[in-house]
């Protein structure tokens, strides 16, 4: 071995003590101590589940610790992601908002009071591959009876900057497709509608209704992302060049779900610690459990590797910059 080898390999191990050490050190950090874990949506649906699945296991792999879990809603989740930005950086409060903040970040949203590439990334627990859902009872059985539907159909999203609302805003438009979008549907409340037949479908992340086209209650007709092969791609049923840049955009924002971030500026010991307690908790054999009863993805990150992930998603040439600013902008009377 060469000296060049024998000091890298130096260097990488004394990386990794520095690390543990941080991460000791901040443990004790947080015995006695109570931590703010916002969910940016209300109680019920994706969100909501994996943000208190994270609190509990995080409180274990931290002992001492108390984790209170608090709902923010509002805004499609700015309202939460606002708030754990401007938290005092110690540590404590820290919580998990929707990847369509990217998009708004992107064009540049006047409500945003953050950056994403400032954050004190902990990790990332699922990538989810978005669907076209429609209820059951409907008369929309594949793509090419959506496209061709001669009257609007009723397609919810939460509030206007979620990923629901940015993703149908975007694909509504780009493809022309005849969908009216209803807003503010949070949590579950759009499966509830979609039951009473006031909502025809909704686009969203797989894992959230998964479990409701598995009761029977609704059916995916196309899917942006993921290896699954009961659904068709919606590459596969449009027309080459229909928008591709904004459809690879949104896939690449399928790799990067339910995130779990800190105010940025958290001192590297308490950081530690959180990265190390996030790990420990998507490799407990017990979350994993939990998770896969529920429908849950679990294919995890952590730390710096989400910090480039979210640093590449918001670097986007000037062109798709453009035509993601032109599909989200308020159609002209």
């Amino acid at each position: 071995m060469n000296l060049l080898s024998k000091s890298a390999l130096s260097f990488v191990a004394l990386a990794a003590s520095t690390g543990a050490a941080q991460a000791q050190d901040g443990a004790a950090f947080y015995n006695g101590k109570t931590v703010n874990y916002i969910v940016a949506t209300a109680p019920g649906g994706g969100y909501d589940t994996y943000g208190r699945l994270v609190a509990e296991y995080m409180q274990k792999y931290l002992p001492g610790s108390t984790f209170v879990v608090r709902n923010m809603p509002g805004a499609g989740h700015l309202i939460g992601t606002n708030a754990i930005y401007a938290a005092k950086p110690d540590g404590l409060t820290l919580g998990t908002f929707n990847t369509g903040l990217v998009y708004n970040q992107i064009v540049g949203n006047e409500g945003i009071k953050f950056d994403l590439n400032k954050f004190s990334w902990v990790g990332k627990a699922a990538a989810d591959p978005r669907v076209f859902m429609v209820a059951a009872q409907s008369p929309i059985k594949s793509w090419a009876d959506l496209v061709a539907s001669k009257e609007p159909l009723n397609f919810s999203t939460a509030g206007v900057g979620s990923a629901s609302y940015v993703e149908t805003v975007i694909l509504t438009r780009t493809l022309k497709l005849p969908i009216r979008m209803q807003t503010g549907y949070n949590g579950s409340d759009d499966q509830l509608a979609m039951r009473r037949g006031e909502i025809t479908g909704t686009i969203a992340s797989r894992s959230s209704i998964d479990q409701f086209v598995k009761n029977g209650y609704g059916r995916m007709i196309a899917q942006i992302g993921g290896i699954e092969k009961d659904v068709p791609q919606l590459k596969t049923l449009v027309k080459a060049g229909s928008g591709q840049e904004l459809l690879d955009l949104i896939e690449s924002q399928s790799e990067i779900a339910r995130l779990t971030a800190a105010a940025p500026g958290v001192p590297a010991p308490q950081l530690a610690a959180l990265r190390d307690a996030y790990r420990k908790s998507m490799e407990d054999k017990d979350l994993q459990a939990r998770a896969e009863k529920l429908g849950l993805p679990v294919e995890p990150a952590y730390g710096e590797e989400i910090a480039k992930m979210i640093a590449t998603a918001l670097k986007q040439t000037p062109e798709t910059a453009a035509l993601l600013k032109e599909a989200m902008e308020k159609p002209k009377k």
